[in-house]
């Protein structure tokens, strides 16, 4: 019996066979959503839902074309639209995220612990809830049907996550380099922005992705807060053309939705060298 034992760490053959199973299985109900979606972006919207679908019925490219050639709306409208209210929040939300992260990693002030209980607070309540009150808010300010004004309401969905994310991330920083960088004459800020700041680049990649992604593909806050005219829409809600009373064109609707994704895609693989490995492991030398 002993020599029967399994050791320490090791599964037995049938434990292995579930495993990868499960694996499998969990990676095909993942994978088969988007599989499916592409392939009904290249079926014309008369073949993409029909009683016996066929995997290749009638494909072509031309719900590609329609979209980016403007016949289906302004989708490279949209995109730019997208891109800029995306890129300003990215760009805001992590500057403000990581300073205030820095700010309350490092100092102790009065007020500290009620803002950190405040940004964990607003993370309880639901988007649906805080349309109203940033309505109003936004009117007041004259921001309304702007872009702007909608790059400040992702901030403020965004940021309390990210300073959050930040904060864990800046306490393991060490100590030792802010000493060292107020001995060469560096300032709180010059500390934070030339030394600590670099070292967080895994951090900082998380928090603009995830900024990233809040703006790119949101779509009540958009609907509310642009102008319902078709040039201010972003991409989310202009997906919303090809959702008409009687029918759904599903080919154009796939499409687009595939368009949608790619800069999401791309976005993560270029800040994916970042998010494993510590950038900061070895910086102070014992």
């Amino acid at each position: 019996m002993a020599k029967l034992a399994l050791r320490r760490g090791e599964r037995s053959l049938l434990a292995s066979i579930g495993l990868h199973g499960a694996l499998i299985s969990a990676s095909f109900v993942s994978v088969f959503p988007i599989f499916w979606v592409l392939v009904t972006s290249f079926k014309p919207d008369t073949k993409a839902i029909s009683p016996q679908p066929k995997l290749l019925d009638e494909s072509n490219i031309d719900n590609y074309l329609n979209v980016l050639s403007g016949a289906k709306g302004d989708f490279l409208g949209w995109f730019g639209n997208s891109v800029l209210i995306a890129g300003l929040t990215t760009a805001l939300a992590v500057f403000v995220a990581a300073s205030t992260g820095y700010a309350l990693s490092r100092f102790r002030f009065p007020g500290r612990r009620s803002l950190l209980l405040g940004f964990l607070a607003i993370q309880m309540f639901p988007f649906a809830v805080l349309i109203v009150p940033l309505y109003n808010l936004l009117l007041g300010l004259g921001l309304q049907g702007r872009a702007l004004g909608l790059v400040l309401v992702y901030c403020s969905t965004t940021v309390p996550f990210c300073t959050y994310m930040l904060k864990g991330y800046f306490d393991t920083v060490p100590t030792d380099i802010d000493e060292a960088g107020r001995m060469d004459g560096l300032s709180p800020f010059g500390v934070f922005w030339r030394l600590v700041l670099p070292l967080a680049k895994p951090g900082l990649a998380v928090t603009a992705f995830y900024a990233f992604v809040t703006a790119w593909g949101e779509v009540a806050f958009a609907s509310a807060f642009l102008s319902a005219a078709d040039e201010s829409k972003t991409l989310a809600v202009g997906l919303q053309v090809f959702i008409q009373q009687n029918r759904t064109e599903w080919g154009h609707l796939s499409a687009a939705s595939i368009l949608v994704a790619l800069p999401a895609v791309a976005v993560f693989y270029l800040v994916q060298r970042f998010l494993v490995g510590g950038l900061s492991a070895g910086a102070v030398k014992g």
